[in-house]
């Protein structure tokens, strides 16, 4: 190849593809000034791994809650808005039984079944972490993500189904109304206070050459349950005959219809995997970070919504690997800017990874 029609190559590369540009020049200016903080010793090394480790744990949670989210628009074609309250209603449901378990007792059940409401209760005095309760935390991941599966298939019997076959913006609106229902009647439950639920964990600390990197028992439980539901969903849709209907369903409903795929079996069953792995990843997400509040899954619904856009709407693995894109980019960012600016950045890096690739991480590949 000579030289001409190198420079012609990279010249069609520059106008038919900017973003792309835009990203490499950006991401070089902040190594290198990155690079300059950490030889002056304005950062650590120990600071950056704090940093990427606090951005994998978030967004593992990001990732998890937004397998649910991408389900549901792959099959059913609309933005749930209801999602991240069905995130808030397994936690609360989760942290609910773990502290009637670990508290039982020694304290008023139903200061304990309303979550310590009013600073009645707390986690910490009751001694729930990972190795103090262990079965505490197993009943309350359990019951999270049973109390999530309900949920979905209540709301869905009584809101979405009756208007299933109107557009996407009925559905939508519908569920931004059963969004603010549920937020406000579990703040009228359990309270608008923010309350925290968990002793300090046990830590493993790992040594860097300029200081330390705390990893807690929370921090592993999150990986190894998170990663475990992860592989299940996709042996689930590449090993199973469901799995296979939820794909050909995300593919074209009416064939799937023509060709026997019972529909309606297969939406429930959307909303039953997609609803469990929601409470759970609700339940994990206040495990991990150790307080409990009314509009928890509101807060995070825009970084899952933008982890679903970046990685491919529809795409299961574009949910997971998206995900931990917005949650590093939120979390490393505060190396550059201001840490109440931390989520408008993850924003921003979704936005020119979309100018790079339009469809998305995965190129909007239905369901897998």
């Amino acid at each position: 190849m000579g030289i001409a029609e190198t420079y012609t190559r990279g010249r069609r590369f520059a106008v038919t593809r900017p973003g792309s540009i835009l990203l490499a020049i950006v991401g070089f200016i902040l190594l290198f000034d990155l690079a300059g903080q950490l030889t002056s010793g304005q950062i650590t090394f120990s600071s950056v791994g704090s940093l990427i480790w606090d951005g994998l744990m978030r967004g593992l949670v990001i990732g998890l809650a937004g397998i649910g989210l991408s389900m549901t628009y792959s099959i059913l074609n609309f933005a749930n808005f209801a999602h991240g309250d069905y995130i808030t209603a397994g936690a609360f449901s989760g942290w609910a039984t773990t502290y009637l378990i670990a508290g039982l007792g020694r304290a008023d059940v139903g200061a304990l079944l309303l979550v310590g409401a009013g600073g009645s209760v707390f986690g910490g005095t009751l001694g729930i972490n990972v190795t103090g309760t262990p079965f505490a935390i197993i009943a309350g991941i359990i019951v999270a993500g049973i109390a999530a599966v309900g949920l979905t298939l209540a709301v869905d019997k009584i809101a979405y189904k009756p208007i299933r076959d109107e557009s996407g913006i009925a559905l939508l609106i519908t569920s931004v109304g059963v969004a603010f229902a549920l937020r406000y009647l579990m703040q009228f439950v359990f309270g608008p206070s923010v309350r925290g639920t968990t002793s300090q964990p046990a830590s493993l600390s790992l040594y860097f050459i300029d200081g330390v990197v705390r990893v807690n028992t929370h921090d592993a439980a999150l990986i190894i349950i998170g990663g475990a539901l992860m592989l299940g969903v996709h042996l689930l849709l590449q090993r199973t005959k469901l799995g296979k209907a939820m794909r050909a369903m995300s593919d074209n409903e009416d064939l799937a219809r023509v060709t026997g795929i019972p529909t309606e079996q297969v939406v429930r069953s959307v909303w039953v995997i997609g609803g469990g792995l929601t409470g759970i990843a609700g339940y994990m997400f206040i495990l991990w970070k150790g307080t409990l509040g009314f509009n928890d899954g509101w807060l995070l619904l825009l970084l899952i919504f933008a982890a679903v856009i970046l990685g491919g709407i529809g795409s299961i693995y574009g949910a997971i690997t998206g995900g931990l894109v917005i949650g590093l980019t939120a979390s490393v960012s505060v190396i550059w800017i201001p840490s109440t600016f931390a989520r408008a950045t993850a924003f921003i890096m979704m936005i020119v990874i979309l100018l790079v690739k339009p469809s998305g991480i995965f190129s909007g590949r239905s369901t897998a």
